[in-house]
């Protein structure tokens, strides 16, 4: 089993501020289809806590990202959200990759 990240809020807050993120193409339906915009999500991941019991491991991506990482705050207008992310190589370096967003106020995402 690959270990988790000891610094994970330091390095998503660094991508995020590099502008180093991505969205799979579920994370991108999920925020167009719960009206998340990507600064709502960025101002999550900037000032969000890490939500270690909501962490999943996946040994189907051993090589390139088992584990995926919950990150749980507010936005600006007091929203709660929940926002899986993985970390991933590609040729110009790391990158923050967004799995899900989910909002906690609607019944159906909690």
């Amino acid at each position: 089993m690959s270990t988790k990240r000891a610094n994970l809020l330091d390095e998503v807050r660094r991508l995020v501020a590099d502008g180093d993120v991505r969205y799979t193409v579920h994370g991108f339906e999920r925020e167009a289809g719960r009206g998340i915009t990507q600064p709502e999500a960025n101002h999550v991941l900037m000032t969000g806590w890490h939500e270690k019991k909501k962490d999943q491991y996946d040994p189907a991506y051993e090589d390139t990202h088992p584990w995926a990482y919950a990150i749980r705050g507010k936005t600006l207008d007091d929203r709660p959200l929940r926002i899986v992310v993985t970390f991933e190589e590609d040729d110009s370096g790391e990158l923050l990759l967004v799995v899900t967003l989910i909002d906690l106020s609607l019944k159906e995402d909690s």
